[in-house]
């Protein structure tokens, strides 16, 4: 097994440099070991990619390199996860929440082990390496199986806050995280707690209901529209199984529509998942579900990405602007 590369080699410094998100995860993950949780790691030939790198030369003894087989870390998490330790193991999204969906269905989430999944580089964030490292898909098949909770955060701090609320939680947890590039949302010691939404801003003509990275762009587009006396809610969802029933009764009941962005197909994601909560509830409210719709991705730069998909700002405001439009 060959050594990690140090953190001050210029393959990291040269990751960090345009990814400086990349610290939360192997950050939150040493503090925790540092506080005595018994935490193990493991990354399928992505340390870098993820930066679990600086986790495993804190604790080299803790860290597993599986190499390129995304299925065998997976069950090998799940036998650890046995033992009594907490096994963080972290791949690309598209690998590890479509690859690698029977081992967590069958050896994780059946079995109701404390492993924690993490699926980096979410939605189109992989840009030019194509539609088969695009995930966008993930949700829908993870929020389907039993036992398995579903996070999303919106940047590194609320990541690394829910990598910390997630020692004593019970079941296994499929973590959605992007690049390491994430812009800011949250300072660094938020707090997080499982199952339950941030509201951000209260509105009376629209509240945008957002997971991930376009939870920033729906802060952008909710301050635009409000400098022209619209009333435009936002609610950050991180936790999209198990859902904040309440908080999406409470949005529907004053609001004329509500509208939800996510990095990831319309069908099954975020979007379904708060409809499915209007319809169960009888809410006369309008959903709109924004997001990829229902197509394979195309390959771009990210950036290329969100602005065609309309998932940044300016691209959520007109997506509000036409829906918007609909109801008045």
């Amino acid at each position: 097994m060959s050594k990690p590369q140090n953190p001050e080699s210029w393959q990291y410094r040269a990751l960090n440099a345009i990814n400086p998100g990349l610290d939360y995860l192997s950050d939150a993950l040493i503090g925790l070991v540092e506080e005595g949780y018994p935490i193990v790691a493991g990354s399928a030939d992505l340390q870098y990619s993820n930066g679990l790198n600086k986790f495993a030369r804190a604790y080299p003894d803790k860290y597993v390199q599986f190499g390129i087989s995304e299925q065998n870390m997976v069950s090998a998490a799940a036998g650890m996860a046995t033992t009594g330790v907490i096994p963080f193991v972290a791949t690309f999204a598209s690998f590890l929440g479509l690859l690698c969906c029977e081992q967590i269905r069958m050896d994780v989430a059946y079995c109701k082990l404390p492993v924690r999944l993490i699926g980096h580089h979410t939605g189109i964030s992989l840009g030019f390496y194509g539609t088969s490292h695009h995930a966008t898909e993930d949700i829908s098949t993870m929020r389907a199986l039993a036992n398995l909770t579903v996070i999303s955060p919106a940047d590194g701090a609320q990541l690394a806050a829910a990598i910390r609320a997630s020692v004593n939680w019970p079941d296994p947890i499929y973590f959605r995280i992007g690049r390491g590039r994430d812009p800011k949302v949250y300072e660094d010691d938020v707090t997080f707690v499982i199952g339950k939404a941030i509201e951000h801003r209260r509105g009376t003509d629209a509240t945008i209901i957002g997971c991930g990275w376009p939870v920033h762009g729906a802060l952008q587009a909710a301050e635009r529209l409000g400098l022209e006396g619209k009333s435009i809610g936002v609610i950050d969802m991180p936790t999209i199984k198990p859902l904040d029933r309440e908080a999406i009764i409470a949005a529907a009941r004053r609001s004329k529509i509500l509208i939800t962005v996510e990095e990831h197909n319309v069908i099954g994601g975020l979007g379904a998942a708060v409809a499915e909560v209007v319809a169960d509830e009888g809410l006369g409210v309008r959903v709109v579900r924004h997001g990829i719709y229902d197509e394979y991705s195309l390959i771009a730069p990210p950036t290329h990405l969100y602005a065609h998909y309309q998932l940044d700002g300016p691209g959520i405001e007109e997506v509000t602007r036409r829906a918007l439009a609909k109801v008045n």
